[in-house]
């Protein structure tokens, strides 16, 4: 997982409320020079919305999120996602997911679930909410006990908050849903969505040429 966040130091999460919007969804992607995005699996429409995708545009990686039980372990495989996200842990979760080929970001919000984490051999870690949380302050007095621990940041970044983040040394990338506004898709206005991408990747100053390598 660091490989891959630290090639793609921004993530687009995105939740699809209509199969439609799943393809010109990843056309802006691709358009604005992402290749990477996180599909969470919370509606009927995301796994339709994952297999659409992943026909007409098999080279973009594709995260499952909103990982929360071993069925959606199973599911993700099935459904060809090169990585998984989770908004929290579980012992089952990680130790099913350790033997996935998919790899899994765990989400955490606490010290003592690092610490569970890492005795399962995660070192890399979604950090959610972060702006809940104590957002900057919470990670860098994380960074002291917990030096190789890495975090993508998540919950309540935005375009005018992100470099703080990135500029951390335990943040190796931030995910948010600012850039592909649920506004902006249920009117289907790609085009400005496709701005809002391209203005945050310019931000993120960072190359994005990660590629999984696929069990």
């Amino acid at each position: 997982m660091q490989d891959l966040l630290t090639h793609n130091p921004i993530i687009p999460v995105i939740t699809l409320h209509r199969e439609e919007d799943a393809v010109p969804l990843a056309q802006c992607l691709i358009s604005a020079g992402f290749k990477t995005i996180e599909i969470t699996l919370r509606t009927d429409y995301a796994a339709t919305g994952i297999k659409l995708i992943r026909k007409q545009f098999p080279d973009l990686i594709i995260g499952a999120g909103t990982i929360c039980s071993t069925r959606q372990v199973s599911q993700a495989e099935a459904l060809g996602c090169d990585f998984m996200v989770s908004p929290g842990i579980t012992p089952d979760l990680l130790k099913c997911a350790a033997e996935s080929p998919i790899p899994l970001l765990p989400g955490i919000s606490s010290a003592s679930e690092i610490m569970l984490g890492l005795q399962l051999g995660y070192e890399t870690f979604k950090f959610f909410p972060a702006e809940s949380l104590g957002g900057i302050r919470t990670l860098k007095a994380l960074f002291g006990p917990f030096r190789e621990v890495r975090f993508c940041a998540t919950g309540g970044i935005t375009l005018n908050n992100m470099g703080d983040y990135l500029n951390l040394p335990n943040v190796l990338s931030v995910g948010g849903s600012w850039m592909v506004n649920p506004s902006l898709i249920k009117q289907q206005k790609w085009s400005d969505i496709e701005q809002l991408l391209k203005t945050a990747l310019v931000a993120a100053s960072a190359p994005i040429n990660y590629q999984p390598t696929r069990a």
